[in-house]
This record gives C-alpha cells, structure tokens and sequence, in this order.
C-alpha cells in the first residue's frame, strides 16, 4: 500500500481537484483507493456529492472503526460510462478536523491507523489543508510522497517554498522513526493559462529550480469548472473533453511512481 499526499501551503491551487482525481483515476483503473479528506473545509467530501462528516475525527480522535468511516463512492459519480475497475471509498472530513492535533498525542497515529487497511487497499490519496497544523506532522510521518499542485503565480510559488521546506524539517521525526525520506513524486503546474507570460515565466522558474520533477502543466479549461457544480469528477462528467484527456495522462504518471 502506498500513501500519496497531496500539498502545498497556499490555498486555490488545486489539491482538491487533483487528489480526488488521482484516487478516482487509480480506482477507474483497478486499485482500490481511498482518499482522505484530511481539511476541515471538507471540499473532497462535498466534490463528490458527500455530506460533510467527522470521518477522520472519528478515525484518529474516538477510535473508530474504518468500517465506519469508510464511505464508497459510485462509479456513477466518478467513472465514464459508471464503470470502474476498482474501489473508490472516502474517509470524509467537516471542521471537526482542526481539532484533531488539540485531541491526539501520538504523531505516529495517521500512519498507524491507516497501515490497519496494508490488506485491503492499494493506494491512500490524502488532501490537505493548506494550513500547516500537527495534522500535518502527522501525515508526514505516514506518507510515502507527495505531489505539490501550485499555479504559476508568485504566491503559489510562495507556498510551494514553504511546503518544501516544512517537508524537509520532518526529515528529523522520520530519520527518529526509522522512516526513508519522503518522495517528491511531482510538481504538477496547475490552472496554467496558456500564452500567458506571468504563467510562462512561473513554469521557467519551476523548470530551472526543481528540473525533471515539474510534470506538464494542466491548462485552465472550463470543464474542470462544470465538473466541480456537477459534483462529479471529470472522467465521468466529460470523458471526452480534452482536459480529461491531460487528466489521464496526470494519471499515468501517478502510475508510474506506484
């Protein structure tokens, strides 16, 4: 089982948006997934037509079991054609979350609970807040790498910084762990509007600070938008629409680091 996070301290970049097609992607595809809706805005939740609810606070705070957590996602809200391969659950979130770090001790916590599913789960896909909090301390130490989505603006690449830099102070709690570093799976450049010279100069600064680990950039299209108030993913709501097609080649990457 591996667990992927999904980061960056600036909010509007699009963590949402991509880890919940990531997961959908990988499960269309034949794993069985669950994402995490680990902010309390709980914006995956309701993305995929949920209600939002204590589902992480229930998992880590109450000890609940992940069958009661755990919350399956139709094909009809997430595949083309309503048809999947795989498995697609949800552990879903409201603003219970933020008081998860006041309620919790254990750092090791997140990763305990969720190596509790190494079994019967192939990959975790966490979404996160853009708010550093000890939640975060705790996803760090569980995760296996993590994806930055940032858009090619001077504050998103702002964020970018300072997520990199907080990854890189877990390296102390993970190297006390026993724990490898963690991964820098990808950079993804999101939102980018094409001919653009402020987006162009954000993607050559991208490209000449972190080289080969900037993934292509998705470009700004409006059925990313129509999808989101359909409360579906974009696989099902347009699967022939060219966005879904770089949506899919974002999945195949995903693929390949698995």
């Amino acid at each position: 089982m591996k667990i992927i996070t999904l980061l960056n301290e600036k909010g509007g970049v699009g963590k949402t948006t991509l880890a919940t097609h990531i997961a959908a992607g990988l499960a269309i595809r034949g794993a069985r997934v669950v994402l995490v809706d680990a902010d309390p805005q709980g914006h995956a939740t309701v993305s995929l037509g949920e209600s939002k609810e204590a589902g992480l606070y229930e998992l880590l705070v109450r000890d609940a079991d992940f069958e009661d957590v755990l919350l399956p996602i139709a094909p009809t809200t997430y595949a083309p054609h309503d048809e999947s391969a795989g498995q697609f659950f949800l552990v879903p979130s409201n603003v219970e979350t933020r008081l998860i770090p006041l309620a919790i001790s254990d750092a090791m916590l997140f990763k305990e609970r969720f190596e509790q599913l190494e079994d019967a789960i192939d990959v975790v896909v966490v979404d996160t807040s853009p708010t550093p909090s000890l939640l975060h301390g705790s996803i760090y130490l569980a995760t296996d790498g993590i994806i930055y989505p940032t858009e090619c603006e001077h504050l998103s690449l702002d964020g970018l910084a300072s997520s990199l830099r907080h990854k890189d102070m877990a390296r102390t709690m993970r190297d006390d762990a026993d724990l490898e570093d963690i991964k820098v799976i990808g950079i993804v450049p999101n939102k980018y509007r094409v001919n653009t010279l402020a987006h162009d100069y954000g993607i050559k600064t991208l490209v000449q600070q972190f080289k080969r680990l900037v993934w292509p950039a998705l470009p700004l299209r409006t059925a990313w938008q129509q999808a989101s108030w359909a409360k579906k993913t974009i696989f099902n709501f347009a699967p022939d629409e060219v966005a879904t097609e770089e949506a899919w080649a974002l999945i195949d990457r995903v693929e390949m680091t698995l």
